[in-house]
């Protein structure tokens, strides 16, 4: 990867009035050679519209699709256009943008395909409540084993991959608890993989998509999708480039920078 590349950071976002101006500006401030596309999943506040006013580019879903949903429209648009590396951030302002440099390095050389920030790589740290914590050092353990690869953070949604993580991705992306399941398609698909440690912030407004969740019922769910990821049918792309001439893709509209 080279210093030229087109970038850009898909920023999936759910009613996120209270953040999303801060953070499309702090990304254009920390990493301007990265384009900022927010990916506004059905909100019902002014998210998109301060999204555009900030400067993002915004696609809106008429209706909300789920983290997953929304991280592959991100991922479809990346795709069209020509982007050779694309990174994930948080639309509640949690991932910090001047970190983006530690994730790209990484890229860099062909070192790795796929990077993310680990919240608990060499002491990085973060707060996370018991339980849930037991459980991430689960699906931490499960995934190692899987893909042989020392995995402390998988249910990290900080993270960056390089061209061909985008096409693997814009065809095929998981749904629900999608950032487990998205490291064993990186794996099942002989991508080379990085953890790199970060320090990630609070959340500043709203409220997690997982609020709901308890738990046990967290725990449960990430499990499952982790079996359900070792046996997920992969579709195999016909030739060239048609496979994205069906599905949504049209039906998503840029506007605004």
């Amino acid at each position: 990867m080279d210093s030229g590349s087109k970038k850009v950071a898909i920023v999936p976002a759910l009613n996120e009035e209270g953040s999303i101006a801060d953070l499309v500006e702090e990304l254009r401030r920390e990493a301007p050679g990265y384009d900022v596309l927010v990916v506004d999943d059905g909100s019902t506040d002014r998210t998109a519209a301060l999204a555009r006013d900030a400067g993002a580019i915004v696609l809106s879903h008429p209706f909300n699709l789920g983290i997953g949903g929304a991280v592959q429209s991100g991922y479809r648009y990346a795709f069209l256009h020509g982007y050779e590396v694309a990174v994930q951030v948080d639309g509640d302002g949690q991932h910090d943008p001047a970190q983006l440099p530690e994730l790209e390095k990484a890229l860099q050389g062909g070192e790795a395909e796929m990077v993310w920030g680990s919240r608990f790589l060499e002491g990085a740290g973060y707060p996370v409540g018991s339980l849930r914590r037991v459980g991430q050092k689960m699906f931490a353990k499960l995934v190692s084993l899987i893909t042989r690869y020392p995995v402390t953070d998988p249910t990290s949604g900080f993270r960056m991959t390089n061209r061909r993580g985008i096409e693997l991705f814009a065809r095929d992306y998981p749904h629900d608890f999608p950032e487990v399941e998205a490291i064993l398609m990186v794996h099942a698909h002989d991508m080379s993989m990085r953890e790199v440690p970060v320090t990630m912030r609070p959340r500043a407004h709203g409220s997690s998509s997982l609020g709901g969740y308890s738990a046990p019922y967290y725990v449960m769910r990430v499990m499952l999708a982790i079996f359900v990821g070792l046996f997920r049918r992969r579709p195999i792309p016909p030739p060239g480039d048609d496979w994205m001439a069906v599905g949504p893709s049209e039906a998503l509209e840029a506007s605004g920078r």
